[in-house]
């Protein structure tokens, strides 16, 4: 039971034991979904040509990838909407525990099935029954660590939830290595199966939550007495002020965001078979290279999101809110135009990822802690998972339109994503929109 005021506790960070399990909870879940939810962007190079039938490395290999990469990670993008509205509902009616046991189970499960998958539909369809777990998982797990930890300590928890994603990248960039770099290297129209089976780790989770994590009080008080939500007060005179500014804040990072990272594979890809060529390397030192620079781009990325995600507290707490998004969507932009106009080797262009990481990335670790803060508690789970998630419809398209353009060829690609630099320079547009609530506490 969590500690009363009689009740010696142990603090640590002004937070007590039980605090840190619900953080520890939702900070696992929310990695795991990640991890679940770009598995695919790793195996792409090697599970589109296999069930399209074409040679893995071809140029037309090359090309599917590319067109098939947009449009299947558009799908995830919308069914990540969708879960993301439904379950943040879900939070709001049934609880933020039950809720985030339930998505954890629906994306590993459908993560796991992606295995099977006999043509791209088949892959399809199971991609988008994961993505509803997926979208609905961080509502739940955001508005319960904001209503658990203490008041002073929001930002920081918030913050810290978030590094799970540049971890989850990590783990799901360490799992497709492992087996399809190493164990199963010269294997690769099967290896990408079973780094899909690896999406059932999550499972497991489902089991601590169930067993170590309660619904909130603050929650369970307002619930009992309040009405249930509905997405159209989101909408009404008192909370229209507080959506636009949660929806116009997430859909510039999220187009952002996914307009980068659905390629980074990709991009490395391309990369390593041109650095190959040049090397005169073999078949089997050629898919080695291309794994080994996938992972180490992504690593980049990864670090430079987890600094990003942790610089968002003192930018927040000192700064505020809107100038903090201000100078992130400032350096995202700068970052990009960078690593995609300059003139650089192949080494320097991935060693640039850091800062996009930093950047676009980094924004993330803000969301966990301000869209929680816009809304009241019993319109928590509705308002947060609405704003965080209708936007990644529009950034659906992102992925697939940089798709399209990058599958005329290496050039076409890096051309494409520098124009992606432009969104974040437009967001600066929507800045006096944005609410501002550093020091203000939770509404119930």
């Amino acid at each position: 039971m969590e500690p009363t005021a009689a009740t010696p506790r142990r603090l640590v960070w002004e937070m007590n034991g039980y605090q840190w399990t619900v953080l520890l909870a939702a900070w696992l879940g929310w990695g795991f979904d990640v991890f679940d939810g770009l598995l695919f962007n790793f195996v792409a190079p090697n599970c589109v040509p296999t069930l399209l039938g074409l040679t893995i490395g071809s140029p037309e290999a090359k090309v599917a990838t590319l067109r098939w990469t947009g449009l299947l990670t558009s799908m995830l993008l919308i069914g990540w909407a969708a879960g993301g509205i439904l379950f943040g509902r879900l939070a709001d009616r049934l609880g933020r525990t039950r809720t985030l046991m339930l998505t954890m189970l629906l994306f590993a499960v459908g993560t796991a099935l992606c295995a099977t998958a006999q043509n791209l539909w088949m892959l399809a369809f199971f991609r988008l029954l994961a993505s509803l777990g997926i979208g609905g998982e961080w509502a739940a797990g955001a508005a319960m660590v904001a209503e658990v930890v203490p008041e002073k300590r929001r930002v920081e928890a918030g913050a810290l939830l978030y590094t799970s994603a540049p971890v989850g990248l990590f783990l799901a960039s360490t799992v497709n290595y492992q087996i399809a770099g190493r164990w199963m290297r010269d294997s690769p129209e099967v290896s990408w199966r079973y780094v899909f089976l690896a999406g059932l780790l999550p499972a497991a989770m489902a089991l601590l939550v169930r067993v170590f994590v309660r619904e909130p009080e603050r929650w369970r008080k307002v619930a009992s007495q309040a009405a249930a939500p509905s997405i159209a007060e989101l909408f009404d005179a008192r909370h229209r002020a507080l959506t636009r500014s949660g929806f116009l804040m997430a859909v510039t990072a999220l187009i952002t965001w996914w307009s980068c990272n659905a390629f980074i594979p990709v991009v490395a890809t391309g990369l390593a078979q041109t650095a190959a060529a040049e090397r005169g390397l073999d078949r089997s030192a050629t898919l080695a290279l291309v794994e080994a620079w996938k992972a180490m781009a992504t690593a980049r990325f990864n670090w430079g999101g987890l600094i990003g995600t942790l610089l968002t507290v003192p930018a927040a707490k000192f700064l505020g809110r809107r100038t903090m998004f201000g100078l992130y969507f400032t350096l995202s932009a700068a970052a990009i135009f960078a690593t995609f106009g300059l003139d650089l080797a192949p080494e320097a262009r991935l060693a640039m990822y850091f800062w996009i990481g930093l950047t676009v990335f980094g924004v993330f670790g803000s969301f966990t802690y301000y869209l929680p803060e816009l809304f009241p508690t019993r319109l928590r789970g509705t308002g947060a998972g609405f704003t965080y998630n209708v936007g990644r419809i529009l950034a659906a398209a992102g992925p697939t339109v940089v798709g399209l353009v990058a599958a005329r060829g290496h050039g076409a690609a890096l051309q494409a994503l520098f124009l992606v630099g432009i969104v974040p320079l437009a967001g600066l547009a929507f800045l006096p929109w944005v609410i501002e609530t550093r020091g203000l506490p939770l509404e119930d």
